[in-house]
């Protein structure tokens, strides 16, 4: 006779699927009322209890959804029609105007992923650091690779551990890289605060903008993601900081986006400039007055050049391509 306890299917908590979907616990219950999906069981508790089909569901959705797909016509539609969206959505590898991989490249790193070669792939990517520069190795080799990995989670082909992975070896290596950038040797370097709100986890694009602000001669100090608006108004006083730089993935709700920005802004003196980036839609449909988005991380020359001009402050030399 088997004695052992029958043991049902596995289920997450909904603060487990917003930590893995990037959708808010407010926006499962809209969608569960609304549009009927998800539909939760309840545990012991009473607490909402979500299956890995349901959460594999989400995740697709959220993906579309940060390609500009509206929620009200994708929810419901069942996962193998989502699945097909998805294939036809993000059929290109990669979408950067200047690229040094190519789609051969791009395959090449995605299998030394999935195969779990870590050494390798790092061992490769800091090759393509030292051959390129700091520079060229955020804009055309990480924002590619960030793309490809993505539309690759998508597609169901790379695990949420994998992109944990990658994410790991690449922050390690541009804190290398930040490290040996030059301190910009004048008074007068913009002092630039970086962090992410509450809600938005992703770390590595602010480390990318770190990399690009700093080789502009910046003197950027990180709080890390996830700092209360408060909190970032006070460190910015604290810290004398001439610019306030947030990161943005498109896994916050819009709306919390706009009127985090509007708080923000209202906190921070007129003079000290807040700036905006990433791949969140309403950075660009929605525009905050007083909040300069920069569309992509190659703005970011041009936006301190603009900031030096408007400030009269003389730039300092410009770290070398080769760092």
């Amino acid at each position: 006779m088997n004695d052992r306890p029958r043991t049902g299917p596995i289920t997450l908590s909904i603060a487990a699927v917003e930590r893995d979907t990037g959708l808010s616990k407010d926006t499962l219950r809209v969608w569960e009322r609304r549009y009927g999906f998800p539909t939760p069981a309840r545990d012991g508790l009473g607490e909402r209890a979500y299956t890995l089909e349901e959460v594999e569901k989400l995740r697709i959705v959220k993906r579309l959804m940060d390609a500009g797909h509206r929620p009200g016509r994708i929810v419901a539609l069942p996962l193998a029609q989502l699945q097909e969206l998805a294939e036809q959505t993000v059929d290109q590898p990669q979408r950067a105007a200047e690229t040094a991989l190519d789609a051969g490249d791009l395959r090449s790193h995605l299998e030394r992923l999935r195969a779990h070669d870590v050494a390798g792939l790092q061992a490769e990517l800091a090759r393509l650091l030292s051959r390129h520069g700091v520079g060229r190795f955020v804009t055309e080799v990480v924002a590619p690779l960030n793309v490809a990995i993505g539309d690759a989670w998508v597609r169901g082909q790379v695990e949420i551990f994998e992109e944990h992975l990658y994410t790991e070896i690449v922050q390690v290596l541009l804190h290398q890289a930040i490290a040996g950038i030059p301190d910009p040797g004048v008074a007068a370097a913009p002092r630039v605060l970086l962090s992410t709100f509450p809600g938005e986890p992703h770390g590595l694009g602010l480390l990318m903008a770190q990399a690009m602000l700093a080789l502009e001669g910046c003197r950027c100090v990180s709080l890390g993601p996830q700092t209360p608006v408060w909190d970032i108004a006070l460190a910015a006083a604290a810290l004398k900081a001439d610019i306030v730089a947030l990161g943005f993935s498109g896994c916050m709700n819009p709306n919390q986006v706009v009127d985090g920005l509007a708080e923000l802004r209202r906190k921070l003196p007129a003079e000290r400039a807040l700036w905006v980036g990433g791949s969140a839609p309403v950075l660009h449909r929605r525009t905050v007055p007083g909040v300069l988005a920069i569309a992509a991380l190659d703005g970011v020359p041009a936006a301190v050049a603009a900031w030096r001009a408007q400030h009269a402050v003389i730039p300092a030399l410009r770290a070398p391509a080769s760092l």
